[in-house]
């Protein structure tokens, strides 16, 4: 019977064999880290029928239930969808998105983070590529999700301007301003563009609303962790919509699919065939 299962097809549906036979943790589609209360009760009660009750909580905010049995597969995926519940994937293709709360929630997130993970998910999730190829949403420049770890990273920022009418020149932006891009002249803030990260805070911290920001995405690429580290690079300036920050996507995981090896991670794609390349295929890509 064991030379009968398809263990591949399995891992491929987010089962992943223990060191224990015929006995399995399955991943779970978890995007951007929410689940609803039913979803949960639905995940342990399989956990406490099938498994021994436990659930393990991923580093990419991915849930696993593990000793599920070879047996019990069809139904406790039957159950799981029941309960609104999908399984996840493993193996070369796009993985489970991970989001920060973003700025529904976190006072210092730039933009919505869950709808944009969801919107990554719906076009990308379980696309067959090379390798693995992961995205990451974070909010604001507090990076909690790690932007920069994932083969795309997304880290939201504010495009800023500054109304003169409305500043007094309190100075308060320019002890909130971590990178030094702002001073106070006779009559004027002077901001130091190449200084500047898009981080928002003179945005958030002004008391008189002379600071407006324009919400946009900050993006990178080429970022792993694990056998291989490399912090991703940013190519662009902040991208101010969601069709030209698709566009970009899409444009990368075409430059994957068309330049990587099989087995061969996003990083190293991109190594190989050159930066100049990468920028020069991408370059276009944004310009539309």
């Amino acid at each position: 019977m064991a030379d009968a299962v398809d263990y591949k097809a399995l891992k491929n549906g987010g089962f992943m064999r223990q060191k224990q036979k015929d006995n399995f943790s399955l991943r779970l589609k978890v995007v951007g880290g929410n689940l609803t209360a039913e979803q949960l009760i639905t995940i342990a009660n399989v956990s406490k029928k099938y498994g021994d009750g436990h659930v393990h909580l991923t580093s990419r905010q991915g849930v696993e239930i593990p000793f599920m049995k070879l047996g019990d597969i069809d139904s406790v995926k039957s159950e799981l969808l029941e309960g609104g519940v999908p399984t996840g994937v493993c193996g070369p293709r796009v993985r489970t998105v991970t989001a920060c709360q973003g700025d529904q929630i976190c006072p210092s997130g730039c933009i919505e983070t869950y709808p944009l993970a969801v919107e990554i998910s719906e076009r990308y999730f379980g696309r067959e590529l090379p390798h693995k190829f992961k995205f990451g949403v974070t909010g604001c420049q507090n990076n909690c999700l790690k932007a920069e770890e994932n083969d795309i990273g997304v880290k939201g920022g504010y495009q800023i301007r500054w109304d003169k009418t409305l500043c007094t020149l309190c100075g308060v932006c320019v002890k909130a301003c971590r990178t030094n891009a702002l001073s106070v002249s006779e009559d004027r803030v002077v901001l130091d563009e190449g200084e500047c990260n898009n981080c928002g805070r003179c945005v958030k911290s002004c008391p008189t609303d002379a600071w407006k920001g324009e919400p946009g995405y900050i993006i990178s690429f080429g970022g792993t962790f694990g056998n291989m580290i490399a912090k991703g690079n940013e190519i662009f300036p902040i991208i101010k919509d969601k069709g030209t920050f698709f566009r970009v996507a899409d444009g990368a995981l075409e430059f994957f699919a068309k330049h990587a090896k099989p087995g061969e991670r996003f990083r190293v794609s991109i190594d190989r065939a050159g930066w100049d390349v990468f920028k020069e295929e991408m370059e276009k890509v944004y310009h539309g």
